[in-house]
């Protein structure tokens, strides 16, 4: 896309000087705006975004000192370059004068061309330079937008794939990964503090005769159901998991007594014992379930499957009981 042209304003409450100056800056490239008054100019200024001005100093009502220094005072023109034209070049007083008021430069009057344009063409190439960078500041910007924009969908689409790869897709859990991963980082953790904590395996009791008469949608929703009892009781530094279908476990931290644990745990099996209301294919239902849990306490020498088959013989024993119970086994029951 092609910039649109610089403006000039040029101020003169004569006339023929305005047709002068016209005359000699109509190749210089840049749309000439005419003011004939201090007012005129200041008006125009709010309207337009000027390269440049050329300011006569001797005018009426408003000279140009008083232009200078209103422009001055407005935020977004106080940076528009000034030249003053007038026949007080020589007079080093109005000079300072006008420095002071914002100009950068002063042409005499009668004007040369030559430096007319010299100086104008100075300006331009300024102002135009200026322009660039602004275009060239702000594609950056926008690229850099943008950049953030497609990292952050990156990251998200990342974190998403992490999730999914670690999280059961049904109930949102833990998965058999996650699950693997927590219980080394506990047993590491138990290894250098010597802080106990206990690892419980879930069986659903019931839930395959929910299934088969209730189909799989069923089954499918009484498990995000237990999924969400569950997540409810556990505190923040517990890990619950699904290992795959009916199986859950629960990784405990900070156990406190073995009889606290068990009570603990004891009251997630009357938590998982209530009835759940749920859709069937011919409308609402309560499903009846129940959970048998095993539960092993680790210690300083086990590793992650003594641990394991430590919670799973105290579970096997849980449903040989009668099931909807909590057994607490040792790691090293043979």
């Amino acid at each position: 896309m092609n910039p649109a042209r610089p403006k000039i304003l040029v101020v003169d409450d004569t006339r023929a000087n305005l047709v002068a100056m016209h005359h000699l800056l109509a190749d210089s490239g840049a749309e000439l705006v005419e003011a004939n008054s201090g007012n005129e100019a200041l008006a125009l200024c709010l309207d337009h975004h000027f390269a440049l001005i050329l300011l006569d100093v001797n005018m009426p009502d408003m000279d140009g000192f008083e232009v200078a220094s209103l422009l001055g005072e407005a935020e977004q023109l106080k940076d528009t370059p000034i030249i003053f034209v007038t026949a007080a070049y020589a007079d080093d007083l109005n000079k300072l004068k006008g420095y002071h008021s914002g100009a950068v430069d002063y042409i005499a009057k009668p004007i040369n061309d030559a430096i007319l344009r010299s100086k104008v063409r100075v300006f331009l190439d300024l102002y135009n330079a200026r322009m660039q960078l602004e275009q060239a500041m702000g594609e950056l910007a926008e690229r850099n937008r943008q950049l953030k924009v497609e990292i952050d969908e990156r990251e998200r689409i990342e974190a998403q794939v992490r999730h999914q790869a670690t999280h059961d897709m049904l109930t949102g859990l833990p998965n058999r990964v996650l699950f693997h991963e927590r219980l080394s980082t506990a047993l590491d953790t138990c290894r250098d503090s010597a802080d106990r904590f206990a690892l419980a395996l879930l069986d659903i009791d019931g839930f395959k005769g929910v299934n088969d008469t209730w189909g799989h949608p069923a089954g499918d929703a009484l498990l995000k159901a237990i999924a969400g009892r569950l997540r409810s009781h556990v505190r923040e530094h517990d890990t619950i998991a699904r290992l795959g279908g009916d199986e859950f476990a629960l990784v405990v931290a900070e156990i406190g007594d073995e009889a606290a644990l068990l009570a603990r745990c004891q009251e997630l099996c009357g938590m998982l014992g209530r009835p759940y209301a749920l859709q069937g294919p011919h409308g609402a239902f309560l499903a009846h379930v129940s959970a048998s849990i095993g539960i092993a306490v680790s210690d300083n020498e086990c590793d992650d499957e003594q641990l394991i088959q430590a919670a799973d013989r105290a579970l096997y024993k849980a449903k040989a009981d009668g099931k909807n119970r909590c057994v607490l086994g040792p790691p090293d029951a043979g």
